[in-house]
């Protein structure tokens, strides 16, 4: 069974910046796109960016301009850099494939507040 493993989560105040990591437990990883998810309180999972094993990237319009998704093969890691953060983007935060997904990790808390 694979297993997730987010981390580097935190409060930060708005303005701010984070970087999240997730490491999978398998050398499939490198062959799928890996996305980020997040879930705020109320909220359904949304997809806010994913990345193709080649490195080809998309997000979602809110977050334009402000993340970076980028991963690391070798390590079987996705990352996930986030500036300019807002009380919006407070939420729970997940890595996963896009297409068959595996079985959701932990995630990482994100608080974005004064």
């Amino acid at each position: 069974q694979v297993q997730l493993v987010e981390s580097g989560g935190g409060l930060v105040q708005p303005g701010g910046s984070l970087r999240l990591s997730c490491v999978a437990s398998t050398s499939i990883f490198r062959f799928s796109t890996m996305g980020w998810y997040r879930q705020a309180p109320g909220k359904e999972r949304e997809l806010v960016a994913d990345v193709t094993t080649g490195g080809s990237t998309r997000y979602m319009d809110s977050v334009k301009g402000r993340f970076t998704i980028s991963r690391d093969n070798a390590k079987n890691m996705v990352y996930l850099q986030m500036n300019s953060l807002k009380p919006e983007d407070t939420a729970v935060y997940y890595c996963n494939r896009l297409d068959d997904r595996w079985s959701w990790g932990q995630g990482t808390q994100v608080t974005v507040s004064s």
